[in-house]
């Protein structure tokens, strides 16, 4: 679920595939009003499940994180105990066998207790975590 605010014709929550674009989410709020400011915003951005997405009026300031290239709005973190595999390889890295190995790994050891743990899933090591580590959660 994707929370769009502001300056559009319909606010709310839109459920939306992964790999959608904050473009994808305005246009499920029914687009932007005249009023928006739409150059504020980078619509090719990938939104995560749980994002917020607000569009700021012409002359206001946004009153929540806009996201830029190469990161989602906020919250935007993706939940290690609840993500499918398909959320999961919207992460830099995350191809399929790699989301696949995640959610083995919480299917099979119970949920993730801290972030570092992703580093106890096959395939994942040092590298891979330093790059995930701010876009993971545990809730």
């Amino acid at each position: 679920m994707i929370d769009v605010k502001g300056a559009v014709k319909t606010e709310g929550l839109y459920e939306l595939p992964a790999g959608s674009r904050i473009n994808d989410a305005i246009e499920a709020a029914g687009g932007f009003l005249p009023e928006a400011d739409s150059r504020s915003i980078n619509l090719a951005v990938i939104v995560l499940d749980e994002s917020a997405v607000y569009v700021p009026k012409q002359g206001e300031e946004s009153l929540m994180p806009v996201a830029t290239a190469g990161t989602s709005a906020e919250p935007g973190l993706v939940d290690l105990n609840s993500a499918t595999a398909d959320e999961l390889t919207e992460l830099p890295g995350i191809g399929p066998a790699k989301a696949a190995a995640i959610v083995s790994h919480r299917t099979e050891n119970g949920p993730f207790k801290s972030v570092e743990q992703l580093m106890d899933v096959t395939g994942i090591g040092e590298k891979s975590f330093e790059q995930l580590k701010e876009l993971v959660r545990i809730r």
